[in-house]
């Protein structure tokens, strides 16, 4: 439902976009890629571009470490937590912090992150507006979107890395963010300079 915004917008753009939905509580990386590969089977395209918020960025990166043979296709990661998540170290130290926090999330924090070999065009667009969870528990500090840190975005080899000032949830709603999604699908890569 988050997505519904972005995807809006997108569509206007002239893009048909899908959406996948998983469960990062009950499910590991894998077993989300897996269901994300089956998924894709059923879209009648030729070339196919994913978007992911997150989280979401790490799943599309597992699906082309464990299902390399994809369609053609570019790939945008917005504020994805690649070299790991401190709100989520922290938050798991609450009570039922590591049931809110889920499987997927509790391997990422062991260091399991995909690899990524930077054959495909990925984008990587970092919140900078400081307001979430993560600030409030003294998590993200000075630089992020207020859930993941801006350090934690970063993703050797991706292709380009832009910031904007929007915080985390803000990346799905922003119309600057959605344009510059697009310029990116479009070109491989931002039409502004990091």
């Amino acid at each position: 439902m988050e997505m519904s915004l972005l995807k809006h917008r997108l569509n206007r753009f002239g893009y048909r976009p899908w959406s996948f939905r998983y469960s990062s509580t009950r499910l590991d990386l894998t077993e989300i890629a897996t269901r994300l590969n089956t998924f894709i089977e059923q879209v009648p395209a030729q070339t196919i571009h994913f978007v992911g918020h997150s989280l979401g960025g790490l799943v599309v990166l597992k699906l082309f470490e464990v299902f390399p043979r994809q369609r053609p296709g570019r790939i945008i990661a917005l504020s994805p937590p690649y070299q790991g998540c401190e709100t989520a170290r922290r938050l798991i130290r609450f009570p039922c912090g590591r049931d809110l926090i889920g499987r997927s999330i509790t391997q990422l924090l062991k260091g399991d992150v995909p690899a990524w070999s930077g054959e495909r065009d990925l984008g990587v667009i970092a919140g900078t507006l400081n307001f979430g969870f993560g600030r409030l528990i003294g998590a993200v500090g000075r630089s992020g979107d207020g859930t993941i840190r801006l350090e934690e975005m970063r993703i050797p080899e991706a292709r380009d890395f832009i910031t904007l000032r929007v915080s985390h949830m803000g990346l799905v709603f922003s119309k600057r963010v959605a344009t510059e999604v697009y310029h990116f699908l479009k070109h491989g890569r931002f039409s502004i300079a990091s």
